[in-house]
């Protein structure tokens, strides 16, 4: 990150981590917010609900907190975090020890301070006081009963009686049992805050360097990814024009908030295939002697190395987008890469016979030098094309696969996760699982998933008779239509949705939609055939037996009458994608919509 930095900002020339203030606010307030990801010790959620708690507001605060997230000291957070807000009153074991406790309010977190209160309470030298120090992590008991001696006997000068004496010895060997050292935890600190400065003024460097890290882990690229947001920073899909191996900022002021995805980062590619694709760019090879852009598929199979860069490397690329600025079709990209590389071959074996013969004639492809037209193929849905996008990089970049479904859900689902507020009324959400883990909790196994709707994700939980009944719905990628209550998530800071009802799309449309419109003109459809191939469903509750599927109305118009009519509960049928796609295909010219106003 560093590098990166002084590379591209004139600015930092002379940054130096050891010069800078340890009371930047800007710092804080990301410890105090909890935008801790990839902050060192910082970044798992156990550590950023804490920092959301304690609010950190100066060194000795992260310091603390370094030493205290551990087993055992953990649950003196609680205390930490009243006496730090002025919550709960700090007290000390006497007063003598106040300016040893006072940075950590009243509470021994150190080892360093059992030991200072040792020397100043029990007359210890500071070479008994660490003897001590080891006697009580040691946890021997004719030993204790030694120092707990002399220690009473240090009081004794200091006016303290030996209860007293005692009460304070048993806190400091509790405390001992598990103390940090402060030295240790203040170099842990001091990283802290160095990487959490890089996050909080210079963002794009710190993702791209992160990244470039983690770029072998997918699931750890997608969390970044998301935090990344948060900060304003934007990524570009992988380029075959622009990229590198690694993840960069973009050059000039633009790279302040955007970066340019590692080509490195989609599955199949490989270093020495993307060293091979930025050097016949850049001019540096056999078959690509200038540096310019690649113009097409064509020409970029005509100059890589194709030693180097095989059909798996460019059909990865393909679906990751790395040639969208110069075919934006990514179908037809990928049906014509086996095409590139045959002429590719043809132009190489054309370009070795030096022009003496011509085999071929000028409008077939084999020895022609004139690119030809790419293959057509089916453009891909949102959907497919996001799926192939996930398989070549683990997540999404160009889009959302909640944009397929946005159109139709909204007419029925109209809050958006972003605008949700803390309401003990049920809400009706809708978006793309995600993160979806399956656990034990005390009353059964919980499925605990996350709803993203494009505007925001909330975190939800469903019990076990939902994920038993909603097991195909409840999959990652898959669009949902949840009802719950929320309420606030201490962990995240955030809002969570316990979940009292799910639907899948079709199920969603039989709930919220009044009926299928379609109009006929005159034409004839197989209404019997559509009914009995997607029939309605029936379920049973304490309430009787219910038919739950969509209505049809018929719209008939003739060149002397027109006239609607509802087919009622024996032309209810379920909507799924196949059934109203099998709609569409009857009546192509007037595709039937799902009403729902």
């Amino acid at each position: 990150a560093k590098d990166f930095i002084l590379a591209r900002r004139p600015e930092r020339a002379g940054l130096n981590f050891e010069s800078l203030t340890l009371d930047d606010p800007k710092v804080y307030r990301l410890f105090s917010d909890g935008l801790t990801e990839s902050v060192f010790q910082f970044e798992s959620r156990g550590m950023q609900g804490m920092l959301r708690d304690a609010k950190p507001s100066r060194f000795g605060d992260l310091i603390a907190l370094v030493a205290l997230y551990r087993p055992g000291p953990m649950d003196l957070i609680p205390t930490f975090v009243a006496r730090k807000h002025g919550k709960e009153k700090v007290e000390y074991p006497h007063p003598l020890v106040e300016p040893v406790l006072s940075e950590t309010y009243g509470i021994m977190v150190y080892q360093e301070q059992v030991m200072q209160t040792a020397q100043v309470l029990g007359g210890y030298s500071l070479g008994g006081a660490d003897m001590l120090r080891r006697a009580m992590g040691k946890k021997k008991a004719e030993e204790m009963a030694k120092h707990r001696e002399i220690f009473r006997e240090g009081a004794a000068r200091n006016a303290i009686g030996p209860a007293q004496a005692d009460e304070i010895f048993d806190l400091m060997e509790k405390f001992a049992g598990y103390g940090f050292n402060k030295s240790h935890a203040a170099a842990y600190a001091l990283l802290s805050y160095h990487t959490a400065w890089l996050k909080a003024h210079c963002a794009a460097e710190f993702y791209a360097a992160n990244m470039t890290i983690e770029m072998g882990d997918s699931e750890k690229l997608k969390v970044l990814l998301a935090d990344a947001k948060q900060f304003g920073v934007t990524f570009t899909p992988p380029d075959v024009n622009v990229c590198v191996h690694r993840f960069e900022p973009a050059p000039g002021r633009a790279g302040d908030k955007l970066i340019h995805c590692g080509l490195g980062a989609v599955k199949g590619t490989g270093q020495g295939a993307v060293e091979a694709i930025v050097a016949a760019r850049e001019g540096r090879t056999e078959q690509s002697d200038v540096a310019r852009p690649f113009t097409s598929l064509f020409d970029f199979a005509k100059r890589v190395d194709r030693s180097r860069v095989n059909k798996r490397v460019v059909d990865a690329l393909v679906k990751a987008g790395g040639f969208d600025q110069l075919h934006p079709d990514r179908a037809c990209t990928l049906a014509s890469v086996g095409l590139a590389f045959e002429w590719a071959d043809a132009q190489a074996a054309h370009a070795q016979q030096s022009g003496l013969f011509d085999f071929g004639g000028a409008d077939e492809h084999g020895a022609s030098t004139q690119e030809p037209a790419l293959v057509q193929a089916e453009p891909w849905s949102i959907r497919e094309k996001l799926t192939l996008e996930k398989t070549a990089v683990g997540f999404y970049l160009s889009g959302h696969m909640f944009d397929q479904y946005e159109p139709e859900v909204r007419k029925f689902c109209k809050r958006r996760i972003a605008d949700l507020i803390d309401s003990r009324e049920p809400q009706i959400l809708c978006g793309i699982v995600g993160d979806l883990r399956v656990v034990n909790g005390q009353r059964g196994r919980v499925a605990i998933f996350k709803v993203d709707d494009k505007s925001e994700a909330i975190e939800a939980v469903a019990n076990e008779t939902l994920l038993d009944a909603n097991r195909d719905a409840l999959r990652d990628d898959e669009l949902v239509v949840v009802q719950g209550k929320v309420q606030p998530d201490r962990f995240s800071g955030g809002l969570r949705l316990n979940v009292t009802q799910i639907w899948d799309l079709a199920a969603a449309r039989a709930r919220f939609g009044r009926y299928l419109s379609v109009q006929v003109d005159g034409d004839v459809v197989p209404l019997a055939e559509l009914v009995r191939q997607w029939p309605a469903r029936r379920a049973s509750d304490e309430h009787g037996d219910t038919v739950q599927g969509l209505g049809v109305r018929v719209k008939v118009r003739t060149p002397g009458a027109a006239a609607e009519l509802d087919l009622g509960d024996q032309g209810r049928f379920w909507p799924s994608d196949d059934a109203l796609a099998r709609w569409k295909q009857i009546l192509p010219t007037q595709a039937p919509q799902v009403v729902y106003d």
